[in-house]
């Protein structure tokens, strides 16, 4: 397995990213153009057909964003976790999620004066991960 870093830290599954998306797509256009060329015999069944294709996409949507909900509430628990036994205090509460997110692939050496700082400039996730110099990896994620 290839080392962690910036650029390569970011997860896509094929199966779903691309194989599952490509086929909601694909239905949406094909139930569309089903409707669009639908008799009144069979108007009810097309209709269906586009409803559970967009009902389809909203779930895509919303399976991935709930779970990322959940991973960033975990994440920031952990970081909250590690910034006290590092510093014995606790991380501010001016430091976002998103920051959170981004500083947790920060080595515990660096992680205190990484979260100054970020607090201090208001540093992005990214701009966060580029200052990673020694970058710890995750290797837990799904």
């Amino acid at each position: 397995m290839q080392k962690q870093n910036l650029k390569n830290h970011g997860k896509w599954v094929v199966g779903y990213h691309l194989v599952t998306f490509s086929a909601i797509l694909i239905l949406i256009v094909g139930s569309m153009r089903g409707y669009l060329k639908s008799s009144d015999d069979n108007l009810y069944s097309a209709s269906l057909l586009v409803l559970i294709s967009f009902i389809l996409l909203l779930m895509f949507y919303f399976v991935r964003s709930f779970a990322l909900k959940a991973q960033d509430r975990a994440i920031r628990a952990e970081e909250k976790l590690r910034y006290f036994i590092l510093t014995g205090k606790a991380l501010s509460n001016f430091v976002t999620t998103r920051q959170i997110v981004g500083l947790r692939f920060a080595s515990d050496e660096e992680f205190p004066a990484l979260v100054d700082k970020t607090e201090k400039e208001n540093l992005s996730e990214k701009e966060i991960k580029v200052l990673i110099k020694n970058w710890k990896e995750d290797l837990y994620r799904a």
